[in-house]
């Protein structure tokens, strides 16, 4: 049985180091503000919280146990909620996204064809 937890301990381990890569990745990556939060808030959240049940499944003491449950749950809380606060606040102070080409032009096309009659 203590293969079992050790085992889906380090693949939870290695699932969140995963996530918590490609989130940096993802920042230096993406073309604007706006996929850059959501690449560096989704995996932030998802990699944290893989690496956190790692830990719980690793840890002998209730203690222990108890304080990574907190932390995970802080995490999951307070994780989506600033980045939805500086999204908002991006968008407020004028900040647009970036929109590819075909976005542009299909808005265009709409435009043009909405406005004659």
């Amino acid at each position: 049985m203590d293969i079992v937890i050790t085992i889906s301990s380090g693949l939870c381990l290695f699932i969140g180091s995963f996530l918590c890569v490609s989130g940096g990745i993802g920042v230096l990556r993406f073309p604007d503000f706006y996929t850059r939060m959501h690449a560096a808030a989704v995996t932030d959240t998802l990699g944290t919280g893989m690496i956190l049940v790692g830990l719980m499944l690793l840890s002998p003491e209730l203690l222990v146990f108890a304080k990574l449950v907190m932390i995970l749950l802080l995490t999951l809380l307070i994780g989506p909620t600033t980045s939805h606060v500086l999204a908002k606040a991006a968008w407020y102070n004028g900040l647009t996204p970036k929109l590819s080409s075909n976005v542009i032009d299909q808005k265009k096309n709409k435009e043009t064809t909405s406005s004659n009659p």
